[in-house]
C-alpha cells in the first residue's frame, strides 16, 4: 500500500509540471481534463513594468481636517456659538471661542464629529488634533485600502499575475509581469477618482466668480465639459451622494454618445430620489476629483436607484471612468517615484541562461554521483530528476511567481537532494565494511541517515520560513521555492529512493555490495 502511494504522488506530480515543463507550442496537445496550472513567470523571466508608488498620507490627512472644519463650522452656527480664526493644517484644527461659557459645547460638539480627536484648550483657543499614534494607524489603513483599490483596477484592466506590496511606510510596490507599456496603467492609477454629486449653487452669478463673492458653504470649480475657457461652477460644498455608495457603473451610449450608467445601492437609490425629488428644475453637478464632470438639470424625479453621466466621453475615456468607479476612490493621490520597464528580450535571456545552468549543473551532479557510487547513483540521479517534476508540481499548483532568486532556490534544494542521498549511501558502505549482509546494511544505513537528513532539512526550512515571512519580492520568491524543494527532497530521499533500491534488491538478488 505504502509503494502505490509513492507511485501514485510521482504519477500526479508528474501531470501537474507537465503545463509547465513542456515548450508552449506543446502545450496545446494536452487534453483540457488533463491540463492545470501552470507556473507564473516574474518581472525578470517574462519582462514587464515596475512601478514603486508613494501614497500623499499629507494630502488625506488636510482634506479630513478641512471636513471637520466644515462640520464644526456648521455646528457652531446651528448653536449659535459665537468664534474667530476658525482654521485647520494638515493635524488640527484651530478656533478661538468667543465666550468661555460656550468651551464646554464646543469640546462636545467636535467629539461628537470625531471622538479620537485630541483636544487642547488655552485661553479661549480650542486645537482638536489627532495624537501621532492615530496618525500612524489611520496611515496604515489608507495604505491597506490603497493596496486594494490598486489591485481592483489592475485586475479590471486584465493584467494577470500582478504583484502589489507595501514597501516602508507610506509606499507600494507594483510589478505588472508582461505589461511593456504601462502608460495606460499609470492613468488609471494617478486619478483618484473620487466622484460626488452637489447642487449648484444658483444664487452665485458669473460676476460673483470672478469677483471672488462666493459665500461660506459654497466652493467654485472647474466645469470640465465645456468649451469655454476658465469656465467654472458655484457648487454647494456639502455633498449629497458620493462614489461608494455605487454598486456598479459601465459604459453605454445614449442619444449616439459614449455616457457612464451607474446604480446606487439601496441607500444611495433612497437618497437620489429624495434629492432628484426634492430639486426638480435646479442644477445637480457630478463631481469627479475636484472638477464638474456635468450638470444637468433635474427634469423629473428619478426613483429607480440609477442614471447616467454624460459628458465629452469617447468610448476609450467612459470605459476607464467606468472601471474607476467600480474599483472605488483612491483614500489619497498616488505619487510614482520610480518606474522600470524590462523587456521581453532580457527576460528571455535569463530563462534561456537559467535554463542552461540547471541543465549543466544537473548534468554534473549525475555524472559525478554515478561514478561514485555507481547503481546506487544513477538511482539518486532518477530521484533527483524526480524531485525536480514534484517541485515544478508544487510551484504549479500555487501558481506561484517564478523569478530568478526562485532558480536559485530551485537549485539549492537540488543540492539538498543529493546531499540526503549521498548520507544515505556512505552510511550503507559503512554498515558493508562491519561486515553486515546487504539487506541489513541498507536497512541500517537508511535508519542511521534518517535523523541528520531531518536535522538538515529542518534547519534550512526554518530559514526558508523566515525568509518567506520577512521577505518581500524576490526573497519571498526564492523562500517558497525553497520550502516546496526542500518538503519534495524529504520525500525522494527517505521514500522514492529506498522504493527503487528495494525493487533492485527483489530483481537482481544481489549476493555482495562493494565499497
Amino acid at each position: 500500500m505504502e509503494n502505490l502511494i509513492i507511485l501514485f504522488v510521482v504519477l500526479g506530480g508528474s501531470i501537474l509540471a507537465l503545463p509547465s515543463m513542456l515548450p508552449v507550442s506543446a502545450v496545446g496537445y494536452i487534453p483540457s481534463w488533463l491540463r492545470g496550472p501552470s507556473i507564473n513567470l516574474g518581472l525578470d523571466l517574462r519582462g514587464g513594468s515596475y512601478l514603486l508608488l508613494e501614497v500623499d498620507t499629507g494630502t488625506y490627512f488636510n482634506e479630513q481636517m478641512s471636513f471637520l472644519e466644515d462640520s464644526v463650522r456648521q455646528n457652531l452656527r446651528k448653536s449659535h456659538i459665537g468664534y474667530k480664526n476658525l482654521k485647520h493644517n494638515a493635524s488640527s484644527v484651530t478656533l478661538d471661542i468667543l465666550r468661555t461659557d460656550d468651551i464646554d459645547a464646543v469640546k462636545k460638539g467636535l467629539l461628537d464629529v470625531n471622538s479620537q480627536l485630541t483636544l487642547d484648550v488655552n485661553n479661549g483657543t480650542v486645537v482638536a488634533s489627532l495624537s501621532p499614534a492615530q496618525q500612524t494607524q489611520i496611515a496604515k489603513q489608507v495604505i491597506g485600502q490603497s493596496i486594494e483599490i490598486i489591485r481592483r483596477r489592475i485586475d479590471e484592466t486584465g493584467t494577470k499575475e500582478p504583484d502589489i506590496q507595501q514597501q516602508g511606510e507610506n509606499r507600494i510596490l507594483l510589478q505588472m509581469p508582461g505589461v511593456e507599456n504601462p502608460e495606460q496603467i499609470k492613468s488609471i492609477l494617478g486619478k483618484t477618482a473620487k466622484l460626488t454629486f452637489h447642487m449648484v449653487d444658483a444664487h452665485v452669478s458669473p460676476s460673483d466668480i470672478a469677483q471672488g463673492r462666493i459665500p461660506l458653504d459654497t466652493q467654485v470649480l472647474p466645469l470640465e465639459d465645456s468649451h469655454r475657457e476658465n469656465h467654472k461652477l458655484a457648487i454647494k460644498r456639502q455633498s449629497l451622494l458620493s462614489g461608494d455608495m455605487l454598486t456598479n457603473a459601465s459604459s453605454t451610449y445614449s442619444q449616439g454618445q459614449a455616457v457612464v450608467s451607474f446604480t446606487f445601492n439601496q441607500a444611495g437609490a433612497q437618497k437620489f430620489a429624495e434629492v432628484t425629488r426634492e430639486n426638480i428644475g435646479k442644477a445637480f453637478a457630478v463631481v469627479l476629483d475636484d472638477k464638474i464632470i456635468t450638470a444637468p438639470v433635474i427634469q423629473s424625479a428619478i426613483l429607480g436607484g440609477s442614471g447616467i453621466i454624460t459628458g465629452n466621453f469617447t468610448i476609450e475615456s467612459a470605459e476607464e471612468l467606468a472601471l474607476l468607479l467600480r474599483a472605488g476612490a483612491l483614500p489619497a493621490p498616488l505619487h510614482i517615484v520610480e518606474e522600470r520597464t524590462v523587456g521581453p528580450s532580457l527576460g528571455n535571456d535569463s530563462i534561456a541562461a537559467g535554463k542552461f545552468s540547471a541543465i549543466v549543473g544537473v548534468c554534473f551532479i549525475i555524472v559525478f554521483i554515478s561514478c561514485l557510487y555507481g547503481l546506487f547513483g544513477i538511482i539518486a540521479s532518477i530521484a533527483l530528476l524526480v524531485n525536480l517534476i514534484l517541485l515544478m508540481a508544487g510551484l504549479s499548483v500555487l501558481q506561484a511567481t517564478l523569478t530568478l532568486p526562485g532558480i536559485a532556490g530551485i537549485a539549492l534544494s537540488l543540492g539538498m537532494t543529493v546531499d540526503a542521498n549521498v548520507l544515505i549511501f556512505e552510511r550503507i558502505k559503512e554498515e558493508i565494511r562491519k561486515g553486515s549482509s546487504v539487506i541489513a546494511s541498507i536497512d541500517r544505513g537508511f535508519k542511521h541517515a534518517f535523523g541528520t537528513i531531518i536535522d538538515a532539512h529542518l534547519t534550512a526550512l526554518l530559514a526558508a520560513f523566515l525568509l518567506f515571512t520577512l521577505g518581500n519580492g524576490p526573497i519571498k520568491g526564492f523562500g517558497v521555492t525553497l520550502s516546496i524543494g526542500l518538503i519534495c527532497s524529504l520525500f525522494t530521499a527517505i521514500t522514492f529512493t529506498r522504493l527503487l533500491i528495494y525493487v533492485w534488491l527483489k530483481l537482481a538478488k544481489p549476493k555482495h555490495l562493494t565499497c
